[in-house]
């Protein structure tokens, strides 16, 4: 990642250089000097991502002795590589009236520069965190070593991360592809493209890049793009792809990549398409070689950090958090799991994961939001459940504003009031589904969503909808019968 970029990319002028070359400072200083170790630490972090951000500052905030390391980058994959610049790109290229290459990836580099500076090195050394930039790994299971220098440590948090990682298809590591880790770092834009999956990632940067005028060809095996997502999600963003000319490739297997020359050619069983380069955004690993996390006691299952609810991995003086040890390969989930870390490192362990709910977006225009279990889980859960649902375009700010597209789906337990899971669809989905994160984490239902006043005319008037309809469904026969019987004896 940015060792990759200190090589490559230091010596050229490009658009934004100046900003990549500020960034680069702030996450990985050239001149930052490993601080000489203390003699042992309360906590040492492996992993200077989200959650071994979080984990750090929090912990030292708190008087605890702490060392953080680093072998890449200050704020991981979301400042560097992934949700600061790819949604940097998607907003400059909604909002820019003819966006352009060079004008939308100046743009992100100098937001991304912006932000690192809340995650910079300077940061945490000034609030007391001890900072050791280089590859950490275990001697034993109370001793990570850093270059020379050999940290002693009450706890460790492995907060390594994850990387992208290449589908087993012929030719396609021979084709130098792009993944989110080297998107960024062009120069120039491709005329073709060929984006292999269409989850999030791959439909967040197909919809982005094709603004800029480059031509995509979206790949995906599942019979639709975003297929863990409700149908008519998928359908909306389908349409949206293809209103801005991405070609969909969906029930497509690809089968073999030839490079030929400067143009790539994708196969499949029925097509060819020949491209310029080829973006793989198609699954995660985790972040876990060169640990040596047999010397700590530390064990893997099916890839990851083997952890209990309390984050404690096998060897229970050591923790892990996000990516390297969940399937939720989210930022707020490695937040979560930080707050729940430092607990339990540095206290009693009181705290779990048994009850988050962790909610996640898609920031395609329009957005997809989704928070708990969808229809599709609770049918092979046997779990009764009832439906209410909202088109956005019948609200008056919609109206209003003449966005008639969305809708808000929330899926309650049959005849009880106890929210499931929602999905919604409008341009602000992020946004407008913090209302019902709350509720569920509070074990709120419609009920008491509704009891609210909502700000008239906005869209999230679609809260006391949802309530109406949900106190509407509870008018049983024998409470209309008694409702005709009052009125009739108060004429």
């Amino acid at each position: 990642m940015i060792d990759v970029l200190k090589t490559n990319l230091s010596s050229l002028e490009y658009p934004g250089a100046e900003h990549d070359h500020n960034w680069r400072q702030l996450v990985f200083p050239k001149n930052h000097q490993n601080p000489n170790p203390k003699t042992q630490y309360h906590l040492v972090v492996i992993g200077a991502g989200p959650a071994g951000l979080i984990t750090a500052i929090a912990a030292a905030g708190l008087g605890a002795k702490v060392a953080l390391v680093e072998q890449k980058g200050m704020g991981g994959d979301c400042l560097n590589v992934g949700c600061v610049p790819s949604k940097a790109l998607l907003e400059f290229t909604q909002r820019a009236s003819s966006p352009n290459f060079d004008d939308a990836f100046t743009w992100l580099r100098q937001v991304r520069e912006s932000i690192a500076k809340t995650d910079s090195v300077a940061r945490y050394l000034a609030h007391g965190v001890d900072v050791f930039l280089g590859s950490g790994k275990f001697v034993d299971g109370q001793t990570v070593q850093v270059g020379e220098h050999r940290l002693v440590t009450r706890r460790t948090v492995v907060a390594t991360g994850s990387r992208p990682t290449l589908p087993q298809i012929p030719g396609l590591a021979e084709s130098n592809p792009l993944t989110n880790e080297s998107l960024f770092d062009l120069l120039e834009a491709p005329d073709r493209l060929a984006v292999l999956g269409a989850g999030a990632v791959g439909c967040e940067l197909a919809q982005a890049l094709a603004r800029l005028g480059i031509e995509i060809n979206l790949f995906e095996t599942a019979n639709t793009i975003l297929p863990m997502e409700h149908a008519k999600a998928s359908a909306s963003i389908a349409d949206a792809l293809i209103a801005i000319n991405v070609k969909l490739h969906t029930k497509s297997q690809v089968t073999e990549i030839k490079q030929t020359g400067s143009h790539v050619t994708v196969f499949t069983a029925k097509t060819r398409t020949t491209v310029d380069r080829v973006l793989v955004a198609a699954g995660r690993q985790a972040n876990i070689e060169n640990l040596c996390l047999e010397a700590a006691g530390v064990k893997l299952r099916n890839g990851l950090i083997s952890v209990d609810s309390k984050l404690r991995t096998t060897n229970s003086n050591v923790f892990a958090a996000g990516d390297v040890c969940s399937l939720l390969k989210y930022t707020h989930n490695a937040d979560a799991h930080a707050r729940i870390v430092v607990q339990n490192a540095l206290f009693i362990p009181t705290a779990t994961t048994t009850k988050l709910v962790i909610p996640h977006c898609t920031y395609t225009d329009p957005e997809v939001a989704r928070i708990g279990l969808t229809r599709e889980e609770l049918q092979n859960l046997k779990t009764p459940y009832e439906v209410y649902h909202i088109e956005l375009g019948e609200l008056d700010r919609s109206q209003t504003e003449g966005d008639k597209e969305g809708f808000v789906e929330v899926l309650t337990s049959k005849g009880k009031d106890k929210i499931l899971g929602a999905t919604i669809v409008a341009r602000d989905a992020g946004e407008q589904i913090t209302p019902i994160c709350v509720a569920m984490a509070n074990g709120l239902g419609l009920r008491a969503l509704g009891k609210a006043i909502i700000p008239y005319p906005t869209r999230g008037e679609y809260v006391g909808r949802l309530a109406d309809a949900y106190n509407r469904k509870r008018i049983t026969p024998a409470v209309k019968r008694f409702m005709k019987t009052w009125f009739q004896l108060v004429r």
